[in-house]
């Protein structure tokens, strides 16, 4: 299942980071490190979000 938290994190971190753009740019914060600072967000975000899912897809409850 480690596996699959994995992969489940690349693209769910990526679409949280690309939520976290939108939202920086569409408040106007333009800066590296707001940017910067919302791919992190979104990434570490994923993580237990990642989790969640792999276990709902495992059938793990």
């Amino acid at each position: 299942m480690f596996w699959l938290i994995v992969v489940l994190h690349l693209f769910i971190g990526a679409t949280l980071a690309g939520v976290g753009i939108v939202v920086a740019l569409v408040t106007g914060h333009v800066t590296p490190l707001i940017l910067g600072g919302a791919v992190a967000l979104g990434f570490v975000a994923a993580v237990p979000v990642a989790r969640a899912v792999a276990r709902a897809m495992a059938g793990d409850d």
